[in-house]
Protein backbone atom coordinates (compact mmCIF):
# COMPACT_ATOMS: atom_id res chain seq x y z
CA UNK A 1 0.00 0.00 0.00
CA UNK A 2 1.40 3.41 -1.00
CA UNK A 3 1.92 5.75 1.92
CA UNK A 4 0.41 9.22 1.72
CA UNK A 5 2.62 12.28 1.61
CA UNK A 6 2.01 14.91 4.26
CA UNK A 7 3.96 17.99 3.09
CA UNK A 8 2.69 20.67 0.71
CA UNK A 9 5.39 21.27 -1.91
CA UNK A 10 3.24 23.26 -4.34
CA UNK A 11 4.82 26.53 -3.23
CA UNK A 12 8.29 25.48 -4.40
CA UNK A 13 9.59 27.06 -7.60
CA UNK A 14 9.39 25.19 -10.91
CA UNK A 15 13.18 25.30 -11.11
CA UNK A 16 13.56 23.66 -7.71
CA UNK A 17 10.92 21.02 -8.42
CA UNK A 18 12.70 20.13 -11.68
CA UNK A 19 15.96 19.88 -9.79
CA UNK A 20 14.36 17.47 -7.29
CA UNK A 21 12.85 15.42 -10.13
CA UNK A 22 16.22 15.10 -11.88
CA UNK A 23 17.90 14.04 -8.62
CA UNK A 24 15.13 11.56 -7.89
CA UNK A 25 15.16 9.52 -11.13
CA UNK A 26 17.76 7.98 -13.43
CA UNK A 27 15.51 7.64 -16.44
CA UNK A 28 13.60 10.26 -18.42
CA UNK A 29 10.71 7.79 -18.72
CA UNK A 30 10.15 8.00 -14.96
CA UNK A 31 10.05 11.78 -14.86
CA UNK A 32 7.21 14.26 -15.12
CA UNK A 33 7.90 15.87 -18.52
CA UNK A 34 5.67 18.85 -17.74
CA UNK A 35 8.29 20.11 -15.29
CA UNK A 36 10.57 21.03 -18.22
CA UNK A 37 8.07 23.59 -19.51
CA UNK A 38 8.56 27.34 -18.96
CA UNK A 39 11.75 26.94 -16.95
CA UNK A 40 13.96 29.96 -16.28
CA UNK A 41 17.26 28.21 -17.00
CA UNK A 42 19.37 30.97 -15.44
CA UNK A 43 17.38 30.55 -12.22
CA UNK A 44 17.74 26.78 -12.53
CA UNK A 45 21.54 27.10 -12.65
CA UNK A 46 21.50 29.57 -9.74
CA UNK A 47 19.43 27.09 -7.78
CA UNK A 48 21.90 24.25 -8.40
CA UNK A 49 24.69 26.49 -7.12
CA UNK A 50 22.72 27.47 -4.03
CA UNK A 51 21.81 23.88 -3.23
CA UNK A 52 25.27 22.53 -4.16
CA UNK A 53 23.76 19.80 -6.33
CA UNK A 54 25.31 20.63 -9.70
CA UNK A 55 27.74 17.69 -9.57
CA UNK A 56 25.09 15.01 -9.20
CA UNK A 57 22.82 16.85 -11.63
CA UNK A 58 25.49 16.96 -14.31
CA UNK A 59 25.80 13.17 -14.23
CA UNK A 60 22.01 12.91 -14.47
CA UNK A 61 21.48 15.39 -17.36
CA UNK A 62 24.21 13.71 -19.41
CA UNK A 63 21.99 10.63 -19.49
CA UNK A 64 19.25 12.70 -21.15
CA UNK A 65 21.47 13.21 -24.23
CA UNK A 66 20.56 16.90 -24.45
CA UNK A 67 16.82 16.23 -24.54
CA UNK A 68 14.68 18.89 -22.81
CA UNK A 69 17.68 20.77 -21.36
CA UNK A 70 19.50 23.53 -23.36
CA UNK A 71 23.10 22.86 -24.34
CA UNK A 72 24.29 26.03 -22.57
CA UNK A 73 22.92 24.70 -19.27
CA UNK A 74 24.66 21.35 -19.71
CA UNK A 75 27.95 23.08 -20.61
CA UNK A 76 27.73 25.28 -17.49
CA UNK A 77 27.05 22.25 -15.30
CA UNK A 78 30.02 20.50 -16.88
CA UNK A 79 32.32 23.43 -16.07
CA UNK A 80 31.14 23.48 -12.46
CA UNK A 81 31.48 19.70 -12.25
CA UNK A 82 35.09 19.73 -13.51
CA UNK A 83 36.08 22.59 -11.19
CA UNK A 84 34.72 20.61 -8.28
CA UNK A 85 36.79 17.55 -9.24
CA UNK A 86 39.99 19.61 -8.93
CA UNK A 87 38.78 21.07 -5.64
CA UNK A 88 37.98 17.67 -4.15
CA UNK A 89 41.28 16.15 -5.31
CA UNK A 90 43.10 19.12 -3.78
CA UNK A 91 41.26 18.70 -0.47
CA UNK A 92 41.85 14.93 -0.49
CA UNK A 93 45.59 15.35 -0.99
CA UNK A 94 45.84 17.94 1.77
CA UNK A 95 43.76 15.81 4.13
CA UNK A 96 46.08 12.85 3.48
CA UNK A 97 49.12 15.02 4.19
CA UNK A 98 47.75 16.46 7.44
CA UNK A 99 46.55 13.00 8.48
CA UNK A 100 50.10 11.66 8.30
CA UNK A 101 51.28 14.51 10.55
CA UNK A 102 48.49 13.71 13.03
CA UNK A 103 49.41 10.01 13.04
CA UNK A 104 53.03 10.94 13.72
CA UNK A 105 51.89 12.93 16.79
CA UNK A 106 49.46 10.15 17.82
CA UNK A 107 46.43 12.47 17.56
CA UNK A 108 43.10 10.74 17.01
CA UNK A 109 40.44 12.49 14.95
CA UNK A 110 37.28 11.67 13.01
CA UNK A 111 36.33 13.15 9.65
CA UNK A 112 32.83 14.59 9.57
CA UNK A 113 32.27 15.66 5.96
CA UNK A 114 34.44 16.63 2.99
CA UNK A 115 35.81 14.24 0.33
CA UNK A 116 35.61 11.28 2.73
CA UNK A 117 31.84 11.74 3.01
CA UNK A 118 31.53 12.02 -0.78
CA UNK A 119 33.44 8.76 -1.21
CA UNK A 120 31.37 7.01 1.46
CA UNK A 121 27.92 8.12 0.28
CA UNK A 122 28.32 8.50 -3.49
CA UNK A 123 31.26 6.21 -4.22
CA UNK A 124 32.98 9.04 -6.09
CA UNK A 125 34.39 12.30 -4.71
CA UNK A 126 33.30 14.12 -7.87
CA UNK A 127 29.61 13.74 -7.00
CA UNK A 128 29.54 15.97 -3.93
CA UNK A 129 30.88 19.45 -3.25
CA UNK A 130 32.87 20.56 -0.23
CA UNK A 131 34.41 23.90 0.62
CA UNK A 132 36.45 22.72 3.61
CA UNK A 133 37.57 19.78 5.73
CA UNK A 134 35.71 19.15 8.99
CA UNK A 135 37.27 16.98 11.65
CA UNK A 136 36.39 16.13 15.25
CA UNK A 137 38.97 15.81 18.04
CA UNK A 138 39.10 15.57 21.80
CA UNK A 139 38.99 19.02 23.34
CA UNK A 140 42.35 18.44 25.04
CA UNK A 141 44.00 17.93 21.62
CA UNK A 142 43.13 21.40 20.33
CA UNK A 143 46.46 22.94 21.31
CA UNK A 144 48.42 20.14 19.64
CA UNK A 145 46.43 20.48 16.42
CA UNK A 146 46.83 24.25 16.57
CA UNK A 147 50.62 23.80 16.57
CA UNK A 148 50.52 21.37 13.62
CA UNK A 149 48.27 23.52 11.45
CA UNK A 150 50.01 26.82 12.19
CA UNK A 151 53.40 25.22 11.52
CA UNK A 152 52.00 24.16 8.14
CA UNK A 153 51.05 27.74 7.27
CA UNK A 154 47.42 27.75 8.37
CA UNK A 155 46.05 30.89 9.99
CA UNK A 156 43.57 30.57 12.85
CA UNK A 157 40.42 32.67 12.75
CA UNK A 158 40.24 33.91 16.35
CA UNK A 159 36.63 35.05 16.21
CA UNK A 160 35.59 33.39 19.48
CA UNK A 161 35.21 35.64 22.51
CA UNK A 162 34.92 33.80 25.79
CA UNK A 163 34.44 34.25 29.50
CA UNK A 164 34.80 31.61 32.19
CA UNK A 165 35.52 28.99 29.49
CA UNK A 166 32.04 29.23 27.99
CA UNK A 167 33.59 28.58 24.55
CA UNK A 168 33.82 24.89 25.42
CA UNK A 169 30.06 24.42 25.16
CA UNK A 170 28.67 27.54 23.48
CA UNK A 171 30.84 26.98 20.42
CA UNK A 172 31.79 23.76 18.66
CA UNK A 173 34.58 24.45 16.19
CA UNK A 174 37.40 26.78 15.23
CA UNK A 175 38.51 27.61 11.68
CA UNK A 176 41.94 27.58 10.03
CA UNK A 177 42.70 28.83 6.52
CA UNK A 178 45.78 28.44 4.32
CA UNK A 179 46.11 31.62 2.21
CA UNK A 180 48.29 29.98 -0.46
CA UNK A 181 46.61 26.58 -0.79
CA UNK A 182 43.17 28.12 -0.16
CA UNK A 183 42.19 25.21 2.06
CA UNK A 184 40.00 25.62 5.13
CA UNK A 185 39.92 23.30 8.12
CA UNK A 186 37.14 23.32 10.68
CA UNK A 187 38.40 21.66 13.85
CA UNK A 188 35.45 20.51 15.99
CA UNK A 189 35.43 19.51 19.64
CA UNK A 190 31.65 19.02 19.51
CA UNK A 191 29.37 17.87 16.71
CA UNK A 192 26.96 20.76 17.31
CA UNK A 193 26.86 23.86 19.53
CA UNK A 194 25.96 23.23 23.18
CA UNK A 195 24.46 22.87 25.60
CA UNK A 196 22.66 19.96 23.90
CA UNK A 197 23.65 16.40 24.76
CA UNK A 198 25.71 14.40 22.27
CA UNK A 199 27.97 11.31 22.23
CA UNK A 200 31.44 11.63 23.73
CA UNK A 201 34.49 11.46 21.49
CA UNK A 202 35.39 8.10 23.03
CA UNK A 203 31.97 6.65 22.16
CA UNK A 204 32.23 7.97 18.61
CA UNK A 205 35.76 6.61 18.27
CA UNK A 206 34.63 3.16 19.41
CA UNK A 207 31.95 3.12 16.68
CA UNK A 208 34.18 4.62 13.96
CA UNK A 209 34.62 3.28 10.43
CA UNK A 210 37.60 3.50 8.13
CA UNK A 211 37.40 5.72 5.08
CA UNK A 212 38.24 4.45 1.60
CA UNK A 213 39.52 7.89 0.61
CA UNK A 214 43.25 7.29 1.19
CA UNK A 215 45.68 4.40 1.63
CA UNK A 216 46.77 5.83 4.98
CA UNK A 217 44.26 4.89 7.74
CA UNK A 218 41.67 7.65 7.94
CA UNK A 219 38.62 7.38 10.16
CA UNK A 220 35.12 8.83 10.04
CA UNK A 221 31.94 8.52 12.07
CA UNK A 222 30.23 5.14 12.15
CA UNK A 223 27.04 4.83 10.11
CA UNK A 224 24.55 5.53 12.89
CA UNK A 225 26.58 8.41 14.33
CA UNK A 226 27.05 9.82 10.82
CA UNK A 227 23.31 9.66 10.16
CA UNK A 228 22.61 11.43 13.44
CA UNK A 229 25.23 14.11 12.76
CA UNK A 230 23.98 14.79 9.22
CA UNK A 231 20.41 14.96 10.53
CA UNK A 232 21.19 17.37 13.37
CA UNK A 233 23.44 19.49 11.15
CA UNK A 234 20.82 19.71 8.40
CA UNK A 235 18.06 20.47 10.91
CA UNK A 236 20.10 23.26 12.50
CA UNK A 237 20.40 24.90 9.07
CA UNK A 238 16.73 24.43 8.22
CA UNK A 239 17.61 21.98 5.41
CA UNK A 240 18.15 25.12 3.34
CA UNK A 241 20.34 23.21 0.88
CA UNK A 242 19.20 20.09 -0.97
CA UNK A 243 22.69 18.65 -0.79
CA UNK A 244 22.30 17.95 2.92
CA UNK A 245 19.02 16.18 2.33
CA UNK A 246 20.48 14.27 -0.60
CA UNK A 247 23.18 13.00 1.77
CA UNK A 248 20.46 11.65 4.06
CA UNK A 249 18.72 10.03 1.11
CA UNK A 250 21.96 8.38 -0.01
CA UNK A 251 22.48 6.92 3.45
CA UNK A 252 18.94 5.56 3.51
CA UNK A 253 19.36 4.05 0.05
CA UNK A 254 22.60 2.32 1.07
CA UNK A 255 20.63 0.54 3.83
CA UNK A 256 23.62 0.41 6.17
CA UNK A 257 22.03 2.26 9.09
CA UNK A 258 20.82 -0.12 11.81
CA UNK A 259 17.53 1.20 13.15
CA UNK A 260 17.78 -0.22 16.67
CA UNK A 261 21.28 1.22 17.22
CA UNK A 262 20.17 4.55 15.75
CA UNK A 263 17.12 4.72 18.02
CA UNK A 264 19.20 3.90 21.09
CA UNK A 265 21.65 6.73 20.36
CA UNK A 266 18.82 9.14 19.47
CA UNK A 267 16.84 8.39 22.63
CA UNK A 268 19.90 8.98 24.80
CA UNK A 269 20.59 12.37 23.21
CA UNK A 270 16.99 13.44 22.46
CA UNK A 271 17.30 13.65 18.69
CA UNK A 272 14.57 11.22 17.51
CA UNK A 273 12.42 14.09 16.20
CA UNK A 274 15.35 15.46 14.17
CA UNK A 275 16.02 12.06 12.61
CA UNK A 276 12.32 11.80 11.84
CA UNK A 277 12.36 15.22 10.19
CA UNK A 278 15.22 14.15 7.91
CA UNK A 279 13.58 10.83 6.97
CA UNK A 280 10.22 12.48 6.31
CA UNK A 281 11.83 15.06 4.00
CA UNK A 282 13.71 12.32 2.15
CA UNK A 283 10.44 10.49 1.56
CA UNK A 284 8.49 13.56 0.51
CA UNK A 285 11.08 15.05 -1.85
CA UNK A 286 13.05 12.05 -3.12
CA UNK A 287 10.37 9.38 -2.73
CA UNK A 288 12.31 7.16 -0.34
CA UNK A 289 10.47 3.86 -0.75
CA UNK A 290 11.34 2.04 2.47
CA UNK A 291 10.04 4.63 4.90
CA UNK A 292 7.97 1.93 6.64
CA UNK A 293 11.13 0.75 8.44
CA UNK A 294 11.48 4.22 9.96
CA UNK A 295 7.79 5.00 10.40
CA UNK A 296 8.12 5.35 14.19
CA UNK A 297 10.59 8.20 13.66
CA UNK A 298 9.11 9.83 10.55
CA UNK A 299 5.50 9.93 11.77
CA UNK A 300 6.40 11.53 15.09
CA UNK A 301 4.25 14.68 15.49
CA UNK A 302 7.24 16.85 16.37
CA UNK A 303 9.16 15.50 13.35
CA UNK A 304 6.25 16.21 10.99
CA UNK A 305 5.85 19.72 12.38
CA UNK A 306 9.56 20.45 11.86
CA UNK A 307 9.49 19.01 8.34
CA UNK A 308 6.69 21.42 7.46
CA UNK A 309 8.57 24.34 9.02
CA UNK A 310 11.66 23.58 6.92
CA UNK A 311 9.78 24.04 3.63
CA UNK A 312 10.06 27.79 4.28
CA UNK A 313 13.83 27.59 3.65
CA UNK A 314 13.31 25.89 0.29
CA UNK A 315 10.53 28.28 -0.74
CA UNK A 316 12.67 31.33 -0.06
CA UNK A 317 16.07 29.97 -1.15
CA UNK A 318 17.41 30.95 2.25
CA UNK A 319 21.16 31.37 2.61
CA UNK A 320 22.13 31.51 6.27
CA UNK A 321 25.82 31.87 5.41
CA UNK A 322 25.56 35.29 3.74
CA UNK A 323 25.56 38.19 6.19
CA UNK A 324 23.62 40.15 7.06
CA UNK A 325 20.72 37.69 7.03
CA UNK A 326 17.47 39.60 6.28
CA UNK A 327 15.51 40.44 9.43
CA UNK A 328 12.44 38.38 8.50
CA UNK A 329 14.62 35.33 7.77
CA UNK A 330 16.62 35.82 10.95
CA UNK A 331 13.47 36.07 13.05
CA UNK A 332 11.96 32.95 11.46
CA UNK A 333 15.20 31.01 11.94
CA UNK A 334 15.54 32.00 15.59
CA UNK A 335 12.02 30.76 16.25
CA UNK A 336 12.65 27.59 14.23
CA UNK A 337 15.81 26.77 16.20
CA UNK A 338 13.87 27.04 19.44
CA UNK A 339 11.20 24.69 18.04
CA UNK A 340 13.91 22.09 17.34
CA UNK A 341 14.40 21.60 21.07
CA UNK A 342 12.62 19.12 23.30
CA UNK A 343 11.10 20.43 26.58
CA UNK A 344 14.18 19.36 28.56
CA UNK A 345 16.49 21.00 26.00
CA UNK A 346 14.45 24.22 26.20
CA UNK A 347 14.82 24.22 29.98
CA UNK A 348 18.60 23.78 29.72
CA UNK A 349 18.67 26.47 27.04
CA UNK A 350 16.93 28.96 29.35
CA UNK A 351 19.31 28.08 32.18
CA UNK A 352 22.26 28.84 29.89
CA UNK A 353 21.20 32.51 29.82
CA UNK A 354 22.26 32.76 33.46
CA UNK A 355 25.81 31.79 32.54
CA UNK A 356 27.91 34.92 31.85
CA UNK A 357 28.44 36.10 28.28
CA UNK A 358 31.61 37.79 26.96
CA UNK A 359 29.50 40.88 26.24
CA UNK A 360 28.93 41.28 29.99
CA UNK A 361 32.53 42.48 30.21
CA UNK A 362 31.72 45.31 27.79
CA UNK A 363 29.03 46.63 30.14
CA UNK A 364 30.95 46.12 33.37
CA UNK A 365 34.68 45.35 32.99
CA UNK A 366 36.05 43.36 35.92
CA UNK A 367 39.51 41.94 36.64
CA UNK A 368 39.79 38.28 35.62
CA UNK A 369 40.03 37.13 39.24
CA UNK A 370 36.59 38.68 39.85
CA UNK A 371 34.86 37.16 36.80
CA UNK A 372 32.95 34.79 39.07
CA UNK A 373 30.87 37.85 40.07
CA UNK A 374 29.29 37.85 36.60
CA UNK A 375 27.14 34.91 37.73
CA UNK A 376 25.10 36.84 40.34
CA UNK A 377 25.32 40.01 38.21
CA UNK A 378 24.04 38.37 35.02
CA UNK A 379 20.32 39.31 35.48
CA UNK A 380 21.26 42.86 36.46
CA UNK A 381 23.54 43.29 33.43
CA UNK A 382 20.88 41.91 31.11
CA UNK A 383 18.31 44.44 32.44
CA UNK A 384 20.89 47.22 32.35
CA UNK A 385 21.63 46.51 28.71
CA UNK A 386 17.93 46.42 27.81
CA UNK A 387 17.35 49.79 29.52
CA UNK A 388 20.14 51.63 27.73
CA UNK A 389 18.87 53.79 24.81
CA UNK A 390 20.07 52.36 21.52
CA UNK A 391 22.00 49.60 23.27
CA UNK A 392 23.06 46.57 21.27
CA UNK A 393 21.14 43.42 22.19
CA UNK A 394 23.19 40.94 24.13
CA UNK A 395 23.43 37.41 22.73
CA UNK A 396 21.83 36.26 25.93
CA UNK A 397 18.64 38.22 25.30
CA UNK A 398 15.51 36.14 24.79
CA UNK A 399 13.29 37.26 21.94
Amino acid sequence: MKRSKLLDLTSLSKELLLQVELLKFDSLDEMNKDLFKKIDWDEFLASTLHHRTFCTLYRKVKLLNGEHIPDKVIRKLEILYKKNIYKMLHLSAEMDRINKLMIKENIKFLLLKGPALAKELYGDISLRTSCDIDLLVRIDELENIDVILQNEGYIKNDYIRSILNDWKWRHHHVTYFHPVKEVKFEVHWRLNPGPASEPSFNDLWERRQISALTHTPLYMLGNEDLFMFLSTHGARHGWSRLRWLLDIHQMLMKENVKLEILKKIAEKHQTKHLLGQAIRLSYELFNYQKIKYFVELSNNKHALYLARKSIFYLENKVNLHTYPVPEDISSYHKNYLFKLKTPIQKFIFFLSFFYPYPEDQDILPLPKKLHFLYFPLRPVLWLWNKARPGAQTLKGDIK
